[in-house]
């Protein structure tokens, strides 16, 4: 028999579902925009290899945009978790343009970054628009700013559920706002549908063989989950390490990208080859069915450290797939599983350590390799996640829950222990 809880519960999903409608048509069709812009810059980028002795240049435009117009927007991903932790002033709607061009300039000249950021800060900044228009309740911002980051997610990688379950976990490391999963499902699968129907595609990854599960393989996963934790400890480390060392030596902000474009710039020149910059995709392929330099990974995180502790704009996901997927394929040398499965693994794996999201990334294992190997995802996740330590790529993520048996460290923001 319905009682008032019933009604109450109507009016919420109605109402969700109609905040769910407009934060998915808008961030999809931006996600189908960026989407199909940063294709076209990779492609032109690729055919005009020259361009990439102008990234000092590009670097230094965005840097100038941002300085001048732009510093209520700096903040980027850390902003919006911000919001979502502690709702106070209106994110800014310029957030989205500025860092939707920022990032075409970076893959269009030759940085070493990814997307997810870019995504997540328009879907944050667009969400939140509707607070200006009907000034939501403080909890219910908070819900609207995770479903706004759920979208984003979920459009530009075509991960609907893992969109949604990082729109709820990215803000608070080991705990889960339940009142946002309807927001963030709705909000995430509306996205997703509107990208794809605007006529983008999302690459297709594919791991070939899955062992039957036993003791060792169980081992050997775990032993490779370590490893991919180091790496998202080492990938966290050395973009902060990068971005202080900027800092320090060079006080005008306009003028670092345009240091770290020379670097990347003559680092291409030297080397020969242009795989370690941009989004990476064709040898994130490469690692799942072919033998790669063992180094690849090692080099990937040095490159995506300069571009991105330059402050070039992107994100830190796309490049973390690449160094998990090719560490993975550099492990399969020695560890006793298949070469496809330790590169699946590795591809979320890393993100999950340097995220501090390890259940988004076991769905999003599942929802990109196939339900098939998702116990080794899930092991593979989660060791990461633990071994990781308490570092991390957003620095404001608060600590809801330590890690492991380590105490003393709830309620803290990561910079603070880690500064």
């Amino acid at each position: 028999m319905l009682n008032r809880d019933h009604y109450i519960l109507t009016l919420f999903s109605f109402k969700w579902l109609l905040v769910s409608c407009f934060i998915g048509a808008t961030v999809g069709s931006g996600s189908a925009f960026f989407l199909a812009a940063l294709h076209w810059a990779t492609d032109w980028r690729e055919a005009h290899k020259w361009i990439i002795w102008t990234l000092p240049l590009g670097g230094m435009a965005v840097g100038l945009i941002y300085f001048y117009f732009g510093k209520s927007a700096e903040a980027g991903n850390n902003r919006i978790i911000q919001e979502i932790q502690s709702p106070n002033r209106l994110i800014p709607l310029k957030m989205a343009p500025l860092v939707v061009f920022g990032t075409i300039v970076t893959h269009l000249f030759g940085g070493s970054a990814g997307r997810e950021g870019t995504a997540v800060q328009m879907g944050g900044a667009i969400a939140d628009q509707l607070h200006g228009l009907f000034k939501f309740e403080k909890e219910d911002r908070r819900l609207l700013i995770a479903a706004g980051v759920s979208a984003g997610f979920a459009s530009v990688f075509g991960t609907p559920l893992a969109g949604a379950i990082f729109g709820l976990e990215m803000a608070l490391i080991g705990k889960v706002n339940y009142k946002a999963i309807l927001p963030c499902f709705l909000s995430a699968a509306l996205a997703h549908y509107a990208t794809t129907a605007w006529g983008i595609t999302h690459t297709v990854y594919n791991i070939s063989e899955i062992p039957a599960l036993s003791g060792s393989s169980i081992l050997w996963m775990i032993s490779a989950g370590i490893c991919f934790g180091i790496a998202g400890l080492a990938f966290s480390v050395s973009t902060k390490a990068m971005g202080k060392l900027y800092s320090k030596y060079i006080s005008y902000a306009p003028l670092r990208p345009f240091v770290g474009g020379v670097i990347i710039a003559g680092l291409v020149a030297l080397i020969g080859t242009t795989k370690y910059i941009g989004l990476g995709v064709p040898t994130i392929e490469a690692a799942f069915n072919s033998d790669l330099p063992y180094y690849d990974f090692a080099v990937k995180i040095a490159f995506t450290a300069i571009t991105l502790g330059a402050g070039y704009k992107g994100g830190e996901v796309t490049p973390l797939f690449f160094i998990g997927a090719t560490l993975g394929n550099a492990l399969s040398f020695f560890m006793p599983l298949p070469m496809s499965l330790l590169a699946g693994c590795g591809f979320v794996a890393v993100f999950s350590a340097a995220a501090n999201t390890p259940i988004a990334c076991i769905f999003m294992g599942v929802e990109l390799f196939g339900a098939e190997g998702g116990t080794y995802i899930g092991i593979a996740c989660v060791v990461a996640y633990l071994f990781s330590g308490h570092t991390g790529i957003y620095k404001d993520q608060i600590i809801g829950a330590s890690k492991g048996m380590i105490a003393g460290k709830e309620n803290k923001k990561l910079n603070d222990i880690s500064s």
